[in-house]
């Protein structure tokens, strides 16, 4: 179809969406901060008044740009494991695909929100928040994946979705460090280990 048969609101969101999987791309390299109209003008061609059209600010952009990662993260990690059983196949799977995820290079310089959460969070403001939450939200699938692993039987009664959840999470963030700053190839593999030696010691006879 010729783009002068799309209707206009149709265009201004194909364009909004090409704009921010750029925007992703460059915030995860040059983090949200480093992120501006400028740079992101000149990496898409269009030009400042355009980008500010779409987003007011700075801050909206970082917003906007959050969420676009967010969604990445959805379809690079939790759609591709929704089939699985749910209970314990469905928790190693979420494990699995997160862990894949992390030199997949889904984001060009790294995974987005451990260099976000790292970058925002000693920094008050609705860009922290939008962070805070994403991460609280994953947080949150991986607590109710281990309660689905306890009342389906798979794991004993003491496992604790909190404390695994947090466990998880510290390995992951450890493992995608020790992968960016150190270009250890290792790390993925010693966090599915780990992963796998805490569960293995939860499951039920």
């Amino acid at each position: 179809m010729d783009t002068a048969e799309i209707p206009k609101s149709r265009k201004g969101s194909l364009t909004r969406s090409a704009i921010l999987e750029e925007a992703v791309q460059l915030a995860s390299v040059h983090g949200l901060e480093g992120l501006s109209i400028g740079q992101l003008a000149e990496a898409t061609g269009l030009s400042k008044a355009g980008l500010f059209a779409h987003f007011g600010s700075k801050e909206g952009l970082q917003l906007a740009t959050v969420e676009a990662a967010g969604a990445l993260f959805v379809a690079a990690v939790i759609d591709p494991v929704k089939h699985l059983p749910k209970g314990l196949p469905r928790l190693r799977g979420l494990l699995e695909s997160w862990l894949a995820y992390g030199p997949s290079r889904t984001f060009r310089g790294g995974c987005f929100f451990a260099a976000a959460s790292t970058e925002f969070d000693g920094r008050p403001g609705p860009v922290r928040d939008r962070v805070r939450e994403a991460m609280k939200q994953w947080s949150g699938l991986l607590k109710h994946a281990v309660r689905e692993a306890v009342a389906e039987g798979h794991l004993r009664d003491e496992a604790d979705p909190s404390l695994l959840a947090f466990e998880f999470l510290a390995l992951a963030m450890g493992a995608n460090n020790a992968y960016q700053l150190h270009d250890d190839p290792r790390a993925f593999d010693l966090a599915r280990r780990a992963f796998a030696a805490r569960l293995d010691a939860l499951v039920t006879p």
